[in-house]
């Protein structure tokens, strides 16, 4: 059958008016549209599963902090996001200050989330937390000869140290955290230290580091624990490899405490999908949601009533730097002109 324009209608035993029923129909379903950095499989499977509890249809779109951030701003109230996804204290506490998030607060989310995983104003809280640590070559680094980031700059490990670049979130949290606690001056000798110690120039992600140590790069690696994790459980019988083959070290456990970053996730201020957007917060928070999130990710989870694979429970006693890692977001720029001053690439 022809219509006007010539366009062709296939008879699939469907009316005009009832296709028309069921365009109106996916168009008012339920969704939520979560704005989102991070890129792991287990994100996927929390999403369908919120969606299979409640009915509501998660929208993912991608991006760095930086981007989605400045795509909230321009398209102001006319923002289609909901949820911001995203890792790093800072990432979410930048959020904040460019007023793209409005407060957040219910009765379950404050007892999902420990007040030292939250924004004290409610602005985000966190789903999960990372420790950034010492990755070592079981079979030519003896665990007794490691103690602190410090001790990589010693002369012992020159050749040795492998790390991604200074672009990575997570190194200039890191850098940050030693301005917090030592102050610049200290900061850029531990980094100048570390670009003397390099096993070679930076590059990849931190999986690619664990690769290196396994391939006799260099002996030593600074990465955040999930990779280990991830890597131990992976289905590629390559990645399990390689994770056997290495040793997890949490340094400074006499001193200062190992670094922790966030996951976290904050409220859209112009949320077209706000109540399906809290519900989506409280269940990722909630102790089904964050059980199925670690036993994925590897991450710790914010929510103590979760269950920890057996992993994450041998590695959770540790001591943790004594700072609120949101707040290190105003020394991201000190280190990044560190991290040029020492040629970290």
């Amino acid at each position: 059958m022809l219509l006007s324009g010539g366009i062709l209608l296939i008879n699939t035993g469907c009316s005009l008016s009832s296709l028309t029923r069921q365009a109106e129909s996916e168009d008012s379903r339920q969704v939520v549209n979560v704005f989102t950095t991070r890129h792991y499989y287990v994100d996927s499977m929390l999403f369908q599963e919120f969606t299979k509890r409640t009915g509501i249809h998660v929208n993912e779109v991608k991006g760095t902090a930086e981007e989605l951030v400045e795509r909230m701003k321009k398209e102001g109230e006319a923002s289609s996001a909901d949820i911001l996804l995203t890792v790093d204290g800072g990432a979410l506490e930048f959020a904040k200050q460019q007023d793209v998030l409005q407060k957040i607060k219910t009765e379950t989310l404050l007892r999902n989330v420990p007040m030292e995983w939250r924004d004290k104003e409610h602005y985000w809280f966190g789903i999960a937390t990372r420790a950034r640590v010492i990755v070592y070559a079981k079979d030519r680094v003896r665990m007794e000869e490691l103690s602190t980031y410090e001790d990589l700059t010693n002369e012992r490990w020159k050749g040795k140290v492998l790390v991604r670049s200074s672009s990575s979130l997570y190194n200039q949290s890191l850098l940050a955290s030693f301005i917090e606690l030592h102050g610049e001056q200290q900061a850029e000798k531990w980094a100048q230290g570390i670009v003397r110690n390099f096993a070679r120039e930076p590059e990849g992600g931190d999986k690619s580091q664990a690769k290196a140590i396994v391939a006799k790069v260099g002996d030593v690696a600074i990465m955040n624990t999930y990779y280990i994790g991830q890597m131990l459980n992976s289905n590629d019988p390559e990645e399990r490899e390689i994770a056997e083959k290495l040793g997890v070290f949490f340094p400074n456990q006499l001193t200062t405490g190992t670094h922790v970053n966030i996951s976290g996730i904050g409220l859209a201020k112009n949320a077209p999908n706000k109540e399906n957007a809290i519900k989506f917060a409280e269940f990722l928070t909630s102790k089904e949601g964050q059980t199925l999130l670690v036993q994925g990710s590897f991450e710790f989870p914010v929510n103590p009533e979760s269950t920890m694979p057996t992993l994450l429970k041998d590695w959770q006693n540790f001591k943790r730097q004594p700072i609120d890692v949101a707040s290190l977001r105003r020394l991201h720029n000190n280190a990044t002109e560190i991290f040029e001053n020492v040629g970290w690439q």
